[in-house]
C-alpha cells in the first residue's frame, strides 16, 4: 500500500517566537544573486548567480529534538546517539481537550491510546494539544504549553516509549522552573521533540512510521529536524500546506 507524507515541522524562519531564555532564530539572506555577479563566474554572456543564506541559532530552534546530553551532563550528544531513535512506529494522542497551561497525566494518556486504537508498546509518541491552531504566531504561545506531567511521564517509560514529541516550545510550563519531565527523562534515559507541528493530521490515523534525524553536529544538545509521518494512503485525510 501507498505511504502519504505529513510534514509534521515547523517552517523554520527568521524571528520565529521563542522563551526569553532561549535566543530567536537569524536567518536571512547571506548573498543574493544581484551581489554574486561581481565573482564573474562563467562566461561574460552566461554569469553564473548564486544566492546563500544565513542560519545563527541554537540548537533548539523550530522542530527540534532534544539529546540526552541536554540536561545530562554524562548523556550522549546528538551526534553520538543511535540514528534509529529517531524514527520508527509512531502514534499521535489526542489531549486537546487538557487546554492552555493544564496537566496531562497518565489517565489522559491511557484515554488518548484507547481513543486512538493503538497499544503502545515502544512507540514514539506525539501530543496534539492543540496550542499551535489557538495561539500561533502569537509570542504569548511560549508560555501557553499542557505539562507532561511526572505520571504520564512515567507512564511512557513504562510503556517502552523512550521518545515522545510536543507542540510549542516545551514539554514543561518554563515559567515555572521546575523542568519536571525534563528531569524524569535525565534520569530514565529519554529523550523528546518539541514544536511538532500539523498533529492535527495524524489524529485518528492509528499507528503510522515517524522520522525525525537531526543534524549530525558533533557535540550538540539537540538539533532541528524535519518531522515527517508516513501514513497509509487511505488514512486520515490532506495535509494543508505547513504553516498555513
Amino acid at each position: 500500500m501507498s505511504k502519504r507524507i505529513i510534514d509534521l515541522t515547523l517552517p523554520l524562519e527568521n524571528g520565529l517566537p521563542a522563551p526569553g531564555r532561549l535566543a530567536r532564530p537569524v536567518i536571512i539572506p547571506h548573498t543574493t544573486h544581484e551581489d554574486s555577479r561581481k565573482f564573474k563566474q562563467g562566461t561574460p554572456d552566461d554569469l553564473l548567480t548564486f544566492n546563500t543564506w544565513y542560519l545563527g541559532m541554537i540548537d533548539h530552534s523550530g522542530t527540534h529534538i532534544d539529546a540526552l546530553s541536554h540536561n545530562d551532563p554524562e548523556g550522549l550528544t546528538v551526534d553520538q546517539m543511535p540514528v534509529e531513535w529517531f524514527m520508527g512506529k509512531a502514534v499521535c494522542l489526542d489531549l486537546r481537550h487538557v487546554g492552555d497551561r493544564g496537566d496531562i497525566t497518565a489517565e489522559d494518556m491511557e484515554a488518548a491510546a484507547r481513543k486512538a486504537g493503538v497499544k503502545v508498546d515502544g512507540h514514539i509518541v506525539l501530543i496534539c494539544s492543540g496550542i499551535n491552531a489557538r495561539h500561533w504566531p502569537d509570542p504569548e504561545i511560549c508560555r501557553m504549553n499542557p505539562q507532561v506531567t511526572a505520571s504520564a511521564t512515567h507512564w511512557l517509560h513504562d510503556h517502552g516509549s523512550r521518545v515522545h514529541g510536543v507542540e510549542g516550545p516545551s514539554t514543561d510550563r518554563m515559567d515555572e522552573n521546575l523542568f519536571v519531565n525534563h528531569r524524569i527523562c535525565r534520569d530514565l534515559k529519554m529523550v523528546h521533540y518539541e514544536w511538532l507541528w500539523n498533529l492535527e493530521e495524524v489524529l485518528g490515523v492509528g499507528e503510522f512510521q515517524f522520522q525525525g534525524v537531526p543534524l549530525r553536529i558533533t557535540g550538540a544538545s539537540g538539533s532541528p529536524v524535519r518531522a515527517l509521518a508516513f501514513v497509509d494512503g487511505c488514512q486520515g485525510k490532506a495535509s494543508p500546506q505547513a504553516g498555513a
